[in-house]
Formats: structure tokens, C-alpha cells, sequence
């Protein structure tokens, strides 16, 4: 009996070896992580610990790890990315398209935030908040001029440009969000009745659109815009593909142009709106082989329906799957230039400390079986990013005929259309990019503030205008637009087709201001190349 007790701990010590080792080689597709991954840890932990303590310097290790892993990611694939803490949030609730904050639209001009618009029923139109009010403080926190720009961070040489606005807006964002139903005491000063007021606000979800503008173009032929692929989206736009159901559309715009993706199981839902039952939309495959296929169930309401899809340079990831679905199923008509070309699929994975990296597992394919991920290099990276310049170069954006196809990577449609793969959707129908317009400083630098002042002078009598007659009759003789004109005090007469263009986005931009995203487009819609092709298509169709 005490044999066997001075041997018991060694039977045990032996047990668990043996099922470590059986364990480990079972799970065959992750054996390494055992013992390869806790050795390159410690190799990691350890140089971490040597330049802490013994580096002549004072160093931000914190900081030098997170550029030792994007720099490791960079090398991988231009998809594969490292999501620092301090960016989480932001990159969460743009994904899962919402926050908590006040709901309002805002800008800055000149020094001050001025309120553009308050939400229909949100906490800030309950709590008294109108357009047009500066806000001042939030609880403490001053956001007024020279206040705001030290609390973002804003250098000298970055005021007024795009990174400092950009840290301004992050800034403003942080001291008006918060915690769901917890109060922030905002100060306004209302220009209006020249006085300052406070607001107490009760935080709320406030919605990040996805979709920007929905509306019909003509009694049969709707229109619907949708900017990225949130959690959110699918929703949004079925709710929008029913109201314009409703209205009489037969054919619908869907468009894309400039959609930089998000979720393919969001693009996966909209898609199965357009095919019938069965369909294959994309399949994916990792490293390992194993492929997972996506099909259309029996619930899309616009199967019969004619689709045609708007996508440009700027359209990547799942936008580009619902064009290739779309297209490789023989389904609607795709309109516009060559897509981006990304056909990697990222996987977002927790790192522990509040930051993730978002790594690529598996490459998609459209119906046909192509990928559209054009070339990359692990070594250099610049042809990548640079490969806007280059189409530009190549004059792909001007003529179809300059863009390049590989015959080793050509398709068939199941009706005999060729499709090809290596480097984004090829448009059905090409629509070069618009090189006429000369959107120059000279007439459009001062148009923001100009259309800004306008507005804020003149609020009272532009919130009597409804929309269907501002796009109409707004500032038919010119009046308020000639007065932009004299404040530019040009050298010399523009183009009529200049001028034209210039009073088109003069209105726009007013319209935007008064109706939100619907009212730019209806106006711009006017001049916009790809939905005329679309306009003209849909007339040979009914002739």
C-alpha cells in the first residue's frame, strides 16, 4: 500500500504527459501552438523585458509592440490589419452601426460646432436642441475655438486640413458620448434669439446610416444607395427595397460606388432579395481546403424584378460580392468601371488588452468560381496602393478597352456571358469617370462656407420649402447664386457647362443641409453619368 503511494504521483504525472501529447496530435490543425507558439512568446515577453529594463532609454514599449505587430502584418497580405484599443470603439460602432450619443448632425465653422441637424425624435430634438446652435460646452469641456483645438491635439500646420478636422470631430464626439441613458449638460449659443442656453440630454442610440438615400427616380425605376455593410444594413435596406415596392418600382438602382464592404453574411442577405432560391451567391476557402458555400433561401422580394447595380474603383470586398453574384448568375446588369479587387476575408480576433487584429482566413469566390483579389506582393506594398494612380495611367478610367483581363482567368456565365477574374468586377456596361468638370478651388473653395452662411441666415423661411419643390423651383433666377459668383471675384467668365455644374452642387449642398442625403442625390442624379446609361437602358428596354 505505500508502494503504491510513493508511485501514485508518478502514474498521474504520467497520465496527464500522455494526454497532452495524444491531445496535441489529435487536433492536428493546431499542433504547433503548444509548444511552437509558448517558446515565441517567451522569445517576445523576454525582448520586451530587456529593452524595458536595460535600454539606455526611456521607451513606450506598449507603443513598439503594437508597431512590431503591424509591422508583422503588413508582411502577411494589404487586408490583414492591427486594431489598437484606443481605435476599438470607433471601428466597433461604425461596423455595428451605432453608438450612444445625442443624435444630432454637426460641422465645424470657423471656430465653433454648429448643429446641421437634430434628429426626428431623438434626445436632442426632445431636449430642445435646434439646427443652428453652437454648442459651447459639454458638462465642462469647452468646444469653442482655441479650447477645442489644444483638447484634440491639433497642430498649427494642421488646422483647417482633413487630419485636423479629423481629430476635432473625434474630440467633440468623445465629450457628447457616453453610457445609454446617462445625462450630458449641453451650452448653446442660439443665434437666433442671441441667447445661451443649457440642455440636459439623456444619451440614446444613435444609428450610423448605411443606407444614405432611397427614392424612385421615375414611377417604375427606384433607387437605392447603400454605404457599407454594417450589421445594421440589411435591415435598413429592406426596409427601404419595400416602401419603393410599395411605390411601384419594377426595377431598382442598387448603388454601390465607394462601398468599401463589411460583413459578407450582410451582402449575403441582400443578394438573396434579387435570386431565386438555390442560387450559389460566393463560397469561400481557407488554407486548409475546406470550402463553405452560400446559397439563396426562398425569401427574396425582388426576384423578378430588373436590377442594375452602380460600382467604380472604390467598391471593394462586399460590394464586390454582391456584383458578382449578381452578374455570375446572369441576374441584372452591372454599371460603371472596374471594382477594387478585394477577395480576401478577414476574421476580427480578440488580442487580449482591449485591441483585436482583424487576419485574413480564407480567400471568396463568386458563383463562376473566380477571385477577384488582384496581385499583391508580401515584399512590397506600394504597387498596391499606388494601384489607383496606375489606372489612372493606364487610362482604364476613360476607356474599357484599357483595362487588362487575363484569358487564363476568363469564365462563363450560365447564359455564355465571359466574366473574368484576378482583379475586381468587370462592369457589364463601362461608364467612364467624368473628366469634364473642372472641380477647381478657384469656384468651389469657398462653397461650403458660403452655402453655410446662407443657411444660418435664412433658416426660418428654408424650412418652409418641401423637397419635391425645392428640386424644382430653388433659386430659379439665380439670385442667391449670383451673389457666390460675386464674392469670387474671378478674373475671368466661366464655361457655361461649368457654371451649370457649379449651381448644380450650389443647390445640393443646400438640399443636403435641409433633407439630409436624399435631397444631394435627386438634385445630382441630373448630371450623374451612370444613372443616365441606366435611364437610357431602361428606355430601349420598354421600346
Amino acid at each position: 500500500m505505500i508502494k503504491n503511494k510513493i508511485y501514485l504521483p508518478l502514474f498521474i504525472g504520467l497520465a496527464i504527459a500522455i494526454g497532452v501529447l495524444i491531445g496535441s496530435n489529435l487536433n492536428f490543425n493546431r499542433k504547433s501552438v503548444l509548444f511552437s507558439t509558448n517558446t515565441n512568446e517567451a522569445k517576445i515577453k523576454r525582448l520586451i523585458n530587456y529593452i524595458q529594463y536595460d535600454y539606455v532609454d526611456e521607451v513606450d514599449t506598449d507603443s513598439l509592440l503594437d508597431n512590431v505587430i503591424t509591422d508583422m502584418l503588413v508582411k502577411l497580405d494589404p487586408h490583414s490589419v492591427y486594431i489598437p484599443k484606443e481605435e476599438m470603439q470607433r471601428v466597433t460602432e461604425n461596423m455595428q452601426g451605432s453608438f450612444v450619443g445625442i443624435d444630432v448632425a454637426f460641422l465645424m465653422h470657423k471656430d465653433s460646432i454648429t448643429v446641421t441637424n437634430v434628429i426626428d425624435k431623438g434626445p436632442s430634438e426632445k431636449a430642445g436642441i435646434k439646427a443652428g446652435d453652437r454648442i459651447i460646452l459639454a458638462d465642462n469641456d469647452s468646444l469653442v475655438g482655441k479650447n477645442l483645438l489644444k483638447k484634440a491635439g491639433v497642430l498649427k500646420n494642421e488646422e483647417g486640413t482633413f487630419a485636423g478636422n479629423q481629430k476635432i470631430s473625434e474630440t467633440i464626439l468623445k465629450a457628447l458620448k457616453g453610457e445609454p441613458e446617462t445625462k450630458v449638460n449641453v451650452t448653446v449659443y442660439r443665434r437666433s434669439t442671441n441667447e445661451v442656453l443649457k440642455f440636459p440630454i439623456a444619451r440614446g442610440e444613435v444609428a450610423i446610416k448605411s443606407v444614405s438615400a432611397y427614392y424612385m427616380i421615375t414611377p417604375t425605376l427606384g433607387y437605392i444607395r447603400v454605404d457599407r455593410f454594417a450589421r445594421t444594413t440589411y435591415d435598413e435596406f429592406k426596409k427601404s427595397l419595400d416602401e419603393l415596392i410599395t411605390e411601384g418600382m419594377t426595377s431598382i438602382i442598387l448603388d454601390l460606388r465607394g462601398n468599401p464592404g463589411g460583413f459578407m453574411d450582410i451582402a449575403n442577405s441582400i443578394v438573396d432579395e434579387f435570386l431565386e432560391d438555390g442560387k450559389l451567391i460566393v463560397f469561400t476557402k481557407n488554407k486548409r481546403g475546406n470550402v463553405d458555400k452560400s446559397f439563396a433561401t426562398k425569401r427574396g422580394d425582388f426576384e423578378k424584378g430588373k436590377v442594375y447595380v452602380l460600382i467604380d474603383q472604390n467598391s471593394a470586398s462586399a460590394s464586390e460580392i454582391v456584383a458578382g453574384a449578381l452578374q455570375d448568375n446572369d441576374k441584372g446588369t452591372i454599371i460603371g468601371r472596374r471594382s477594387f479587387g478585394k477577395g480576401l476575408v478577414q476574421q476580427e480576433m480578440d488580442l487580449g488588452d482591449g485591441s483585436a487584429v482583424r487576419l485574413t482566413t480564407s480567400r471568396y469566390y463568386t458563383p463562376t468560381g473566380r477571385s477577384i483579389q488582384k496581385p499583391y506582393s508580401h515584399t512590397n506594398s506600394s504597387a498596391y496602393e499606388n494601384d489607383y494612380i496606375e489606372r489612372i495611367h493606364n487610362g482604364e478610367l476613360i476607356s474599357r478597352d484599357s483595362i487588362k483581363v487575363d484569358d487564363e482567368l476568363k469564365y462563363t456565365t450560365p447564359k455564355g456571358k465571359i466574366v473574368y477574374g484576378g482583379g475586381g468586377i468587370i462592369p457589364d456596361v463601362f461608364v467612364p469617370i467624368d473628366t469634364l468638370n473642372s472641380y477647381s478651388n478657384r469656384l468651389y473653395g469657398r462653397l461650403n462656407d458660403f452655402t453655410f452662411e446662407y443657411i444660418d441666415t435664412h433658416r426660418s423661411e428654408l424650412d418652409e420649402w418641401e423637397l419635391n419643390d425645392f428640386v424644382e423651383n430653388f433659386d430659379k433666377d439665380n439670385h442667391i447664386f449670383d451673389q457666390y459668383l460675386d464674392q469670387l471675384d474671378l478674373n475671368s467668365p466661366i464655361s457655361p457647362e461649368s457654371k451649370a455644374n457649379l449651381k448644380m452642387y450650389f443647390n445640393a449642398i443646400i438640399a443636403r443641409s435641409l433633407f439630409e442625403d436624399i435631397g444631394y442625390f435627386i438634385i445630382t442624379q441630373a448630371n450623374d453619368k451612370m444613372i443616365l446609361k441606366v435611364l437610357e437602358l431602361e428606355s430601349g428596354i420598354k421600346k
